[in-house]
């Protein structure tokens, strides 16, 4: 157990954490939230001894260990990716040492009934117990298990560290810290660097972890499918829910709730009070009933409400200008990096209006397929184009990264403002939570959530028909990405993004291409349809239909007879483009009465989304209907 007894720290005078108390058990799955800044990351290096409180304690039992993997790092290795992997057995080769030398030591002992003897006993079983727990035995088959489980190949595994981008360093450093098996785990953003595939199988190893886990994460799905308590931290003080972080958004909601009604009462008391001393202040009947209640102002605790953050980024994307139908169309397209076929053969058609996600493990294409459409690539093989009109918009997956580090915030987007846009750059800045305090400052002082917001507030100010987002949500917190998402549900044009926050594609996009073994798998429907269906679905045979033979009529019966049923046909397709219509303007009724709920900017519930998306997919379809039925009648 850990125990964290009137935990106290500052920082730039405020108080992140005012005597705070908690436990931590042996088998705990707990998810720290809170607003960006108020001390996740700082609690969890407290609890690995990477910084010391200014005042409290923290105790860990005797012979328990800590593995902590921070949000950032700068990895060292020298080996390849298997060596450096298996230098998370060194605990191993101690404790084997330590096995070795006890058993020698207890052969030579005699005295069997001494303390002394009990207590080598005692240990050597100890660390025969921890030996296999940590699978001693099988140190290369563990380490191969956990890379292959994070995505790597048996190919990478002779390749250096060093060669892979950072995000596939960070990944290393993950597989050493789950190979040490420390009684704690302290997680901050593990997600950040992985794939959709790699969270799965990272959820899975965490949810049958012997030890116990703290996560930090902006995932809501991961939160959820792995912690059983949320510690909140607000305004220095913590709260402690025994749930997971969608029950505990609930309960703290009620919370908060019932502290307003709380206060409203308390001061509806209060002015009863205080009505009545002034009242009757000046009349000696009343004096002991004023003093009393004088005393009883004194007395009462003064209720106080949790801290809400009101601060949030909002914008929506300009209108998006007219294209053609046809926007992206790709034939027997391939990219190879020398040796390494990414992909090959892709066909695919993208149509004006789709919202469409790139998903499948990193490596396997999503970002060059996504480089090809912006033309940051050209050396592919296959036909590729873009349709007419198309204007394109492009988020890079380390867009945050390419800002120019010398230039202010302000510059930042001066340099792009033209024409009516630049009066409102200060406008445009404030709804990215960029102050007038912040808007002078180098962009290099920036944090990782700074740098992202002012990479999408560039998106913003030029118009596109063709939106592509790869990994935007990274270092975004939660309600920043609920407002994202609802911008995006909104947005007029074409949409592809790259993501691997399931919650964030929820409800998002309405089909998907799954990038797997150097193909490209069209997919149509919701990321957590996909997630759920096979991956060998069986083609559906339509059953032909039966031809009905009857007599042929006589010409002028048959003149006859055709005519009546041209005329049936007629009232038919008339009817059905009244009908039709009905129907497009039910739907669009309840799209604008969900878009006004959109518009307001908070978080909604992923049945919300997946609702939204239907009805506007609902929409297209009768749009279909109506034009092939008003042309039908028209003939």
């Amino acid at each position: 157990m850990i125990s964290v007894n009137n935990l106290s720290v500052q920082f730039t005078g405020t108080n992140l954490f005012d005597h705070v108390t908690f436990n931590i058990g042996d088998h705990d799955r707990i998810g720290l939230v809170g607003m960006n800044g108020a001390g996740k990351s700082t609690l969890l290096k407290i609890l690995c001894g990477w910084q010391e409180p200014e005042s409290g304690t923290l105790v860990i039992a005797t012979g328990q260990t800590v593995g902590y993997l921070p949000q950032e790092m700068v990895p060292d290795a020298i080996g390849t990716v298997l060596e450096e992997a298996m230098t998370a057995f060194s605990t191993l080769d101690d404790l084997e040492r330590e096995q070795e030398r006890l058993t020698a030591e207890i052969a030579e002992r005699t005295d069997y009934e001494s303390g002394e003897y009990t207590r080598l006993l005692e240990r050597h079983n100890e660390v025969t117990e921890h030996l296999a727990l940590l699978g001693g035995g099988r140190r290369q088959e563990q380490a191969e298990k956990v890379l292959l489980g994070l995505g790597f190949k048996h190919s990478d595994f002779d390749r250096p560290v060093a060669v892979f981008s950072g995000g596939w360093q960070m990944r290393v450093e993950l597989a050493k810290l789950l190979l040490r098996h420390p009684d704690f785990l302290l997680l901050d953003e593990p997600t950040n660097h992985l794939d959709i595939v790699s969270i799965q199988w990272l959820e899975s190893y965490l949810a049958n972890y012997s030890g116990a886990v703290v996560l930090v994460s902006h995932d809501r799905t991961f939160l959820d499918n792995i912690t059983r308590r949320t510690i909140e931290i607000t305004a220095g003080r913590i709260y402690d829910y025994k749930c997971p972080y969608s029950e505990y958004v609930v309960q703290m909601q009620e919370r908060r709730a019932s502290q307003m009604a709380q206060l409203t009462n308390q001061q509806r008391q209060v002015a009863q009070i205080e009505a009545f001393i002034e009242r009757f202040r000046y009349k000696a009947t009343k004096s002991k009933q004023v003093q009393s209640r004088i005393k009883m102002l004194e007395r009462m605790e003064e209720i106080k409400v949790d801290e809400v953050s009101t601060e949030s980024i909002h914008f929506q994307f300009p209108p998006a200008p007219h294209s053609g139908k046809i926007v992206v169309e790709a034939q027997h397209l391939g990219k190879a990096y020398g040796d390494n076929q990414v992909f090959d053969g892709v066909d695919f058609l993208l149509t004006s209006g789709k919202k469409v996600a790139f998903v499948g493990r990193n490596g396997e294409g999503k970002s060059t397929m996504a480089k090809i459409i912006v033309g940051d690539i050209n050396d592919y093989t296959g036909t590729f184009r873009l349709g007419a009109g198309v204007q394109l918009g492009y988020y890079a997956q380390n867009q945050a990264a390419m800002l120019n580090l010398d230039k202010t915030v302000f510059e930042t987007i001066d340099d792009i403002a033209q024409g009516d846009i630049r009066p409102k750059i200060r406008n445009i800045l404030g709804s990215f939570l960029f102050g007038d305090d912040d808007i002078d400052k180098k962009v290099k002082v920036l944090s990782g959530g700074e740098k992202a917001r002012l990479a999408l507030a560039k998106l913003l100010l030029t118009p596109s028909n063709l939106l592509i987002l790869d990994e935007p949500t990274n270092h975004l917190d939660m309600n920043s990405k609920d407002i994202l998402k609802n911008a995006l549900l909104q947005y007029t044009g074409t949409l592809i993004v790259v993501s691997h926050d399931r919650d964030f594609l929820s409800g998002l996009t309405d089909e998907l291409y799954e990038f797997r073994d150097g193909a490209v798998h069209e997919f149509k429907g919701d990321i957590m349809e996909f997630l759920e269906s096979s991956q060998n679905n069986q083609s559906i045979q339509n059953t032909p239909s039966l031809q009905n033979t009857q007599k042929v009529p006589t010409a002028s019966k048959q003149a006859y007879e055709q005519s009546k049923e041209r005329e049936r046909e007629r009232r038919k397709l008339q009817n059905a483009v009244k009908q039709k219509e009905q129907e497009i303007e039910a739907l669009e009724a309840e799209i604008a009465t969900k878009d006004a709920i959109l518009a307001t900017g908070e978080a909604q519930s992923p049945d919300f989304y997946r609702e939204y998306q239907s009805l506007k997919t609902q929409l297209d379809h009768k749009m279909a209907e109506w034009e092939d039925a008003v042309i039908a009648a028209e003939q």
